[in-house]
Protein backbone atom coordinates (compact mmCIF):
# COMPACT_ATOMS: atom_id res chain seq x y z
CA UNK A 1 0.00 0.00 0.00
CA UNK A 2 2.63 2.38 0.79
CA UNK A 3 4.97 1.72 -2.11
CA UNK A 4 5.91 4.63 -3.84
CA UNK A 5 7.00 4.85 -8.28
CA UNK A 6 9.93 6.81 -8.93
CA UNK A 7 8.32 9.16 -10.85
CA UNK A 8 6.38 10.90 -8.55
CA UNK A 9 9.22 10.80 -6.11
CA UNK A 10 9.87 14.93 -7.86
CA UNK A 11 6.73 15.73 -5.56
CA UNK A 12 8.35 14.14 -2.14
CA UNK A 13 11.76 16.25 -3.04
CA UNK A 14 9.10 19.98 -3.34
CA UNK A 15 7.48 18.59 -0.63
CA UNK A 16 10.77 19.49 1.68
CA UNK A 17 10.76 23.23 0.49
CA UNK A 18 7.92 24.51 2.14
CA UNK A 19 8.43 23.44 5.83
CA UNK A 20 6.30 26.28 8.18
CA UNK A 21 6.67 24.48 10.99
CA UNK A 22 5.77 26.04 15.27
CA UNK A 23 7.26 29.94 15.52
CA UNK A 24 8.10 31.23 19.14
CA UNK A 25 5.97 33.40 20.13
CA UNK A 26 7.06 37.03 20.53
CA UNK A 27 5.47 40.36 19.87
CA UNK A 28 6.93 42.71 17.32
CA UNK A 29 6.18 46.11 16.34
CA UNK A 30 4.43 47.02 13.49
CA UNK A 31 3.38 50.90 12.04
CA UNK A 32 1.36 51.64 8.53
CA UNK A 33 0.53 55.03 7.26
CA UNK A 34 -1.44 55.93 3.87
CA UNK A 35 1.45 58.24 3.06
CA UNK A 36 4.95 57.43 1.59
CA UNK A 37 7.18 56.98 4.53
CA UNK A 38 10.83 55.24 5.45
CA UNK A 39 11.30 52.66 8.12
CA UNK A 40 14.79 51.66 9.94
CA UNK A 41 15.33 48.81 11.16
CA UNK A 42 15.20 49.07 14.83
CA UNK A 43 16.67 46.71 17.32
CA UNK A 44 15.74 45.77 20.76
CA UNK A 45 19.74 46.19 22.01
CA UNK A 46 19.38 49.90 20.67
CA UNK A 47 19.00 50.79 24.95
CA UNK A 48 21.31 48.10 26.44
CA UNK A 49 23.59 49.62 23.83
CA UNK A 50 23.43 53.59 24.96
CA UNK A 51 22.45 53.02 28.66
CA UNK A 52 25.84 53.97 29.78
CA UNK A 53 26.39 56.42 27.23
CA UNK A 54 25.29 60.14 26.55
CA UNK A 55 21.14 59.25 25.70
CA UNK A 56 21.63 60.63 22.20
CA UNK A 57 24.21 58.48 21.10
CA UNK A 58 22.45 56.16 18.79
CA UNK A 59 20.06 59.53 17.37
CA UNK A 60 21.80 59.70 14.25
CA UNK A 61 23.71 56.55 13.53
CA UNK A 62 21.83 53.94 15.32
CA UNK A 63 23.01 51.14 13.24
CA UNK A 64 27.32 52.50 13.99
CA UNK A 65 26.10 53.02 17.76
CA UNK A 66 24.66 49.82 18.66
CA UNK A 67 26.08 47.44 15.85
CA UNK A 68 22.75 46.60 13.91
CA UNK A 69 22.20 46.69 10.40
CA UNK A 70 19.79 49.11 9.77
CA UNK A 71 17.67 48.73 6.54
CA UNK A 72 15.62 51.96 5.30
CA UNK A 73 12.55 50.93 3.30
CA UNK A 74 10.50 53.24 1.41
CA UNK A 75 6.98 52.04 1.47
CA UNK A 76 4.66 53.94 -1.13
CA UNK A 77 1.01 55.28 -0.87
CA UNK A 78 -1.34 52.39 -2.29
CA UNK A 79 -2.53 53.60 -5.62
CA UNK A 80 -6.22 51.84 -5.05
CA UNK A 81 -7.48 51.50 -1.35
CA UNK A 82 -10.90 49.60 -2.07
CA UNK A 83 -10.32 46.33 -2.54
CA UNK A 84 -12.29 43.07 -2.85
CA UNK A 85 -11.00 39.67 -1.91
CA UNK A 86 -11.99 36.28 -2.87
CA UNK A 87 -12.46 33.37 -0.74
CA UNK A 88 -13.80 29.90 -0.60
CA UNK A 89 -15.53 28.15 2.64
CA UNK A 90 -12.15 27.17 3.96
CA UNK A 91 -10.31 27.93 7.13
CA UNK A 92 -7.49 27.51 4.78
CA UNK A 93 -8.16 31.42 3.96
CA UNK A 94 -7.81 32.67 7.40
CA UNK A 95 -5.32 35.05 6.75
CA UNK A 96 -7.82 37.52 5.10
CA UNK A 97 -10.36 36.56 8.22
CA UNK A 98 -7.40 37.59 10.39
CA UNK A 99 -6.36 40.63 8.65
CA UNK A 100 -9.54 42.18 8.31
CA UNK A 101 -11.04 41.24 12.22
CA UNK A 102 -7.64 42.12 13.63
CA UNK A 103 -7.41 45.82 11.73
CA UNK A 104 -4.36 44.79 9.70
CA UNK A 105 -6.35 45.69 6.53
CA UNK A 106 -6.75 49.15 8.34
CA UNK A 107 -3.57 49.53 9.25
CA UNK A 108 -2.24 49.53 5.67
CA UNK A 109 -4.74 52.04 4.40
CA UNK A 110 -6.75 49.30 2.89
CA UNK A 111 -10.59 49.20 2.76
CA UNK A 112 -11.47 45.65 2.32
CA UNK A 113 -14.33 43.59 1.48
CA UNK A 114 -14.02 39.57 2.13
CA UNK A 115 -16.53 37.57 -0.41
CA UNK A 116 -16.98 33.54 -0.53
CA UNK A 117 -17.15 31.55 -3.70
CA UNK A 118 -18.04 28.29 -4.67
CA UNK A 119 -15.26 27.28 -7.01
CA UNK A 120 -11.81 28.02 -7.97
CA UNK A 121 -13.08 29.14 -11.41
CA UNK A 122 -15.78 31.88 -10.00
CA UNK A 123 -12.98 33.01 -7.85
CA UNK A 124 -10.71 33.43 -12.00
CA UNK A 125 -13.36 34.21 -13.25
CA UNK A 126 -13.88 37.52 -10.42
CA UNK A 127 -10.32 38.23 -10.92
CA UNK A 128 -10.45 38.82 -14.87
CA UNK A 129 -13.23 40.64 -14.64
CA UNK A 130 -12.04 43.15 -12.12
CA UNK A 131 -15.06 42.25 -9.37
CA UNK A 132 -12.14 40.80 -7.50
CA UNK A 133 -8.32 42.27 -7.02
CA UNK A 134 -7.34 38.87 -4.71
CA UNK A 135 -8.82 35.72 -4.65
CA UNK A 136 -7.27 32.14 -2.72
CA UNK A 137 -7.32 29.85 -5.26
CA UNK A 138 -5.84 25.61 -5.30
CA UNK A 139 -2.62 25.96 -6.42
CA UNK A 140 -3.49 23.48 -9.53
CA UNK A 141 -6.46 25.13 -10.63
CA UNK A 142 -4.19 28.33 -11.20
CA UNK A 143 -1.56 26.80 -12.56
CA UNK A 144 -4.32 24.62 -15.41
CA UNK A 145 -5.54 28.43 -15.55
CA UNK A 146 -2.17 29.92 -16.65
CA UNK A 147 -1.32 27.33 -18.67
CA UNK A 148 -4.89 27.86 -20.58
CA UNK A 149 -3.07 31.64 -20.94
CA UNK A 150 -5.35 33.25 -18.27
CA UNK A 151 -4.08 36.56 -17.33
CA UNK A 152 -3.17 35.26 -13.44
CA UNK A 153 -0.03 35.53 -11.83
CA UNK A 154 0.64 33.93 -8.15
CA UNK A 155 2.42 36.57 -5.50
CA UNK A 156 1.80 34.94 -2.64
CA UNK A 157 0.56 31.75 -0.41
CA UNK A 158 -2.43 30.73 1.74
CA UNK A 159 -2.16 27.10 2.47
CA UNK A 160 -0.03 23.90 2.59
CA UNK A 161 -1.63 20.96 2.93
CA UNK A 162 -5.02 20.24 4.47
CA UNK A 163 -6.98 18.29 2.13
CA UNK A 164 -7.61 14.06 1.68
CA UNK A 165 -10.82 12.03 0.88
CA UNK A 166 -13.04 10.35 3.34
CA UNK A 167 -15.46 7.18 2.97
CA UNK A 168 -18.21 6.41 4.90
CA UNK A 169 -17.91 3.86 7.92
CA UNK A 170 -19.55 0.85 6.41
CA UNK A 171 -16.06 0.64 4.05
CA UNK A 172 -13.16 1.37 6.89
CA UNK A 173 -13.41 0.70 10.28
CA UNK A 174 -10.82 3.45 11.37
CA UNK A 175 -8.96 6.22 9.68
CA UNK A 176 -6.28 6.69 7.11
CA UNK A 177 -6.24 3.09 5.35
CA UNK A 178 -5.02 4.10 2.04
CA UNK A 179 -6.28 4.82 -1.20
CA UNK A 180 -6.63 0.29 -1.46
CA UNK A 181 -9.82 1.23 -0.10
CA UNK A 182 -11.22 2.95 -2.58
CA UNK A 183 -11.44 0.31 -5.14
CA UNK A 184 -14.67 -0.40 -6.39
CA UNK A 185 -15.69 2.75 -5.14
CA UNK A 186 -17.70 5.81 -6.77
CA UNK A 187 -15.40 8.52 -5.04
CA UNK A 188 -17.09 12.28 -5.86
CA UNK A 189 -14.05 14.87 -6.18
CA UNK A 190 -13.80 18.43 -8.30
CA UNK A 191 -12.02 18.45 -11.68
CA UNK A 192 -9.17 20.85 -11.94
CA UNK A 193 -8.56 20.75 -8.03
CA UNK A 194 -5.29 19.80 -5.72
CA UNK A 195 -7.45 17.12 -4.04
CA UNK A 196 -8.22 15.57 -7.87
CA UNK A 197 -4.66 16.09 -8.96
CA UNK A 198 -3.49 14.50 -5.64
CA UNK A 199 -5.66 11.73 -5.55
CA UNK A 200 -4.81 10.71 -9.60
CA UNK A 201 -0.94 10.31 -8.28
CA UNK A 202 -1.25 8.26 -5.19
CA UNK A 203 -3.69 5.72 -7.54
CA UNK A 204 -0.99 5.83 -10.29
CA UNK A 205 1.71 5.36 -7.31
CA UNK A 206 -0.47 2.48 -5.90
CA UNK A 207 -1.15 0.68 -9.48
CA UNK A 208 -4.87 1.13 -9.30
CA UNK A 209 -6.59 2.36 -12.56
CA UNK A 210 -9.81 4.88 -12.66
CA UNK A 211 -12.81 3.27 -14.01
CA UNK A 212 -15.53 1.14 -13.16
CA UNK A 213 -14.78 -2.08 -11.57
CA UNK A 214 -14.04 -3.82 -8.54
CA UNK A 215 -10.41 -3.44 -8.82
CA UNK A 216 -10.52 0.24 -10.10
CA UNK A 217 -11.51 3.35 -8.86
CA UNK A 218 -14.25 5.71 -10.19
CA UNK A 219 -14.23 9.16 -10.19
CA UNK A 220 -17.65 11.02 -10.19
CA UNK A 221 -16.54 15.13 -10.56
CA UNK A 222 -18.58 17.69 -9.13
CA UNK A 223 -18.31 21.38 -9.84
CA UNK A 224 -17.49 22.02 -6.24
CA UNK A 225 -16.20 20.80 -2.90
CA UNK A 226 -19.27 22.29 -1.31
CA UNK A 227 -20.97 19.92 -3.98
CA UNK A 228 -18.62 17.16 -3.64
CA UNK A 229 -19.08 16.54 0.10
CA UNK A 230 -23.13 16.95 -0.33
CA UNK A 231 -22.98 13.86 -2.73
CA UNK A 232 -22.26 12.00 0.16
CA UNK A 233 -25.61 11.78 0.97
CA UNK A 234 -26.78 10.15 -1.95
CA UNK A 235 -26.59 5.89 -1.92
CA UNK A 236 -24.45 6.24 -5.02
CA UNK A 237 -21.22 7.80 -3.61
CA UNK A 238 -19.52 6.09 -1.55
CA UNK A 239 -16.27 8.63 -0.80
CA UNK A 240 -15.62 12.37 -1.73
CA UNK A 241 -12.66 14.99 -1.24
CA UNK A 242 -11.99 17.08 1.21
CA UNK A 243 -10.30 20.40 1.97
CA UNK A 244 -10.11 22.23 5.38
CA UNK A 245 -12.83 22.39 7.19
CA UNK A 246 -13.95 19.37 6.08
CA UNK A 247 -12.30 16.45 6.89
CA UNK A 248 -12.94 17.28 10.41
CA UNK A 249 -16.77 18.37 9.69
CA UNK A 250 -17.02 14.78 7.94
CA UNK A 251 -14.94 13.00 11.06
CA UNK A 252 -17.37 14.83 13.34
CA UNK A 253 -20.48 13.34 11.30
CA UNK A 254 -18.62 9.78 11.62
CA UNK A 255 -17.46 9.28 8.12
CA UNK A 256 -13.20 7.79 8.05
CA UNK A 257 -10.48 9.72 6.57
CA UNK A 258 -8.88 7.47 3.80
CA UNK A 259 -5.49 9.81 3.71
CA UNK A 260 -4.54 12.84 4.90
CA UNK A 261 -2.09 14.77 2.21
CA UNK A 262 0.23 15.64 5.05
CA UNK A 263 0.74 12.12 6.20
CA UNK A 264 1.44 10.75 2.78
CA UNK A 265 5.12 10.86 1.43
CA UNK A 266 4.60 11.83 -2.09
CA UNK A 267 2.34 14.79 -0.68
CA UNK A 268 3.64 16.15 2.48
CA UNK A 269 4.34 20.00 2.77
CA UNK A 270 2.21 20.19 -0.84
CA UNK A 271 1.83 24.02 -1.59
CA UNK A 272 -1.97 24.17 -1.79
CA UNK A 273 -3.63 27.53 -2.33
CA UNK A 274 -2.01 30.75 -3.44
CA UNK A 275 -2.52 34.32 -3.75
CA UNK A 276 -3.49 35.17 -7.04
CA UNK A 277 -4.24 38.60 -8.63
CA UNK A 278 -4.63 40.03 -12.54
CA UNK A 279 -0.55 40.20 -13.70
CA UNK A 280 -1.71 43.60 -15.21
CA UNK A 281 -2.90 44.75 -11.73
CA UNK A 282 0.34 43.42 -9.98
CA UNK A 283 2.27 45.51 -12.24
CA UNK A 284 0.45 48.66 -12.30
CA UNK A 285 -0.33 48.93 -8.21
CA UNK A 286 2.64 47.38 -6.70
CA UNK A 287 2.21 49.26 -3.77
CA UNK A 288 -1.39 48.27 -3.07
CA UNK A 289 -0.10 44.46 -3.29
CA UNK A 290 2.56 45.26 -1.23
CA UNK A 291 0.16 47.02 1.86
CA UNK A 292 -1.83 44.09 1.01
CA UNK A 293 0.45 41.16 1.67
CA UNK A 294 1.50 43.45 4.58
CA UNK A 295 -1.50 42.56 5.95
CA UNK A 296 -1.33 38.92 5.65
CA UNK A 297 2.04 39.02 6.99
CA UNK A 298 1.41 40.19 10.15
CA UNK A 299 -2.11 38.14 10.20
CA UNK A 300 0.25 35.42 9.76
CA UNK A 301 2.26 35.92 12.85
CA UNK A 302 -1.05 36.96 14.65
CA UNK A 303 -1.95 33.58 14.16
CA UNK A 304 1.18 31.99 15.75
CA UNK A 305 0.79 33.67 18.94
CA UNK A 306 -2.59 34.26 19.93
CA UNK A 307 -4.42 30.68 19.11
CA UNK A 308 -7.60 31.23 20.83
CA UNK A 309 -8.47 34.99 18.98
CA UNK A 310 -7.70 33.53 15.62
CA UNK A 311 -10.17 30.68 16.10
CA UNK A 312 -12.69 33.20 16.76
CA UNK A 313 -11.65 35.27 13.82
CA UNK A 314 -11.86 32.30 11.81
CA UNK A 315 -15.18 31.85 12.97
CA UNK A 316 -16.84 34.66 11.44
CA UNK A 317 -16.75 33.48 8.33
CA UNK A 318 -16.27 29.60 8.51
CA UNK A 319 -19.17 28.74 11.16
CA UNK A 320 -18.17 25.70 12.35
CA UNK A 321 -17.39 24.13 16.34
CA UNK A 322 -14.33 25.91 17.37
CA UNK A 323 -12.69 22.55 18.05
CA UNK A 324 -13.30 21.82 14.16
CA UNK A 325 -11.59 24.89 13.87
CA UNK A 326 -8.74 24.25 16.37
CA UNK A 327 -8.46 20.81 14.34
CA UNK A 328 -7.98 22.30 11.12
CA UNK A 329 -5.65 25.07 12.61
CA UNK A 330 -3.67 23.92 14.87
CA UNK A 331 -4.15 20.19 14.58
CA UNK A 332 -1.24 19.44 12.23
CA UNK A 333 -2.91 19.11 8.73
CA UNK A 334 -1.90 22.38 7.54
CA UNK A 335 -0.21 25.20 7.89
CA UNK A 336 -1.34 28.78 6.75
CA UNK A 337 1.65 30.83 5.36
CA UNK A 338 1.64 34.02 3.18
CA UNK A 339 4.95 32.70 1.56
CA UNK A 340 4.55 32.45 -1.98
CA UNK A 341 6.84 28.94 -2.00
CA UNK A 342 7.64 29.39 -5.52
CA UNK A 343 10.30 26.71 -5.52
CA UNK A 344 7.40 23.96 -4.25
CA UNK A 345 4.50 25.48 -6.75
CA UNK A 346 7.39 24.73 -9.80
CA UNK A 347 7.65 21.42 -9.02
CA UNK A 348 4.36 20.88 -8.57
CA UNK A 349 3.49 22.22 -12.04
CA UNK A 350 5.98 20.13 -13.01
CA UNK A 351 4.37 16.74 -11.46
CA UNK A 352 0.91 17.47 -12.73
CA UNK A 353 2.20 18.41 -16.21
CA UNK A 354 4.12 15.01 -16.04
CA UNK A 355 0.71 13.22 -15.17
CA UNK A 356 -0.80 14.47 -18.09
CA UNK A 357 -3.50 17.17 -16.27
CA UNK A 358 -2.45 20.15 -17.87
CA UNK A 359 0.68 21.48 -20.53
CA UNK A 360 3.54 22.77 -20.01
CA UNK A 361 4.23 26.19 -19.68
CA UNK A 362 6.63 28.94 -18.81
CA UNK A 363 5.46 30.28 -15.34
CA UNK A 364 7.81 33.28 -14.97
CA UNK A 365 5.79 35.76 -16.19
CA UNK A 366 3.28 34.53 -13.85
CA UNK A 367 5.40 33.96 -10.22
CA UNK A 368 5.51 37.35 -8.61
CA UNK A 369 7.62 37.31 -5.71
CA UNK A 370 8.44 40.67 -5.35
CA UNK A 371 5.47 42.20 -3.65
CA UNK A 372 6.32 39.65 -0.63
CA UNK A 373 9.64 40.26 -0.68
CA UNK A 374 9.15 43.77 -0.56
CA UNK A 375 6.70 43.37 2.00
CA UNK A 376 8.54 41.09 4.40
CA UNK A 377 11.42 43.56 4.09
CA UNK A 378 9.35 46.16 5.18
CA UNK A 379 8.06 44.89 8.60
CA UNK A 380 11.58 43.35 8.81
CA UNK A 381 12.94 47.04 8.83
CA UNK A 382 10.26 48.22 11.65
CA UNK A 383 11.29 45.75 14.25
CA UNK A 384 11.88 41.82 13.65
CA UNK A 385 11.41 38.58 16.20
CA UNK A 386 11.65 35.09 15.73
CA UNK A 387 8.42 34.62 13.58
CA UNK A 388 9.61 36.89 10.92
CA UNK A 389 12.77 35.95 10.64
CA UNK A 390 12.11 32.69 10.04
CA UNK A 391 9.56 33.47 7.38
CA UNK A 392 12.54 35.83 6.28
CA UNK A 393 15.15 32.70 6.37
CA UNK A 394 12.15 30.30 4.01
CA UNK A 395 11.85 32.59 1.58
CA UNK A 396 15.45 33.55 1.16
CA UNK A 397 15.92 29.59 0.78
CA UNK A 398 13.38 28.80 -1.56
CA UNK A 399 12.08 31.79 -3.44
Amino acid sequence: MKTRIKVYSVLTAAALLTGCGAFNNQDSTETATTENKTTTAASDTTTDCCEDKDKDCCKDEPADCCGDSAEAVTLGAPEKTDINIGHLNSTAHLLAFVAAEEGYFKEEGLNVTLTQFSSAAELVNGIEADKLDVAFVGSVPTLTFQSQGHDISIFGGAMTNGHGYVIKSEYADEDELGVEILKGRNVASVKNSVQDAELQILLKEAGIEIGEGKDKVNIVYFDSQKDAYAALSNSSIDAASVYSPYASLAKSQGYKVVYYCAHEKALENQPCCRQIAKTSALNSNPNTFTAIERAFIKAYHFTQTDHDKTIKDVKKYIDIEDDLIETEVYGGYSVSSPDPDKQGTVTLKDTIVDLGYTDDYDIESYYNTDIYKNALASILAEGSDDIYKELEEHFNEYE
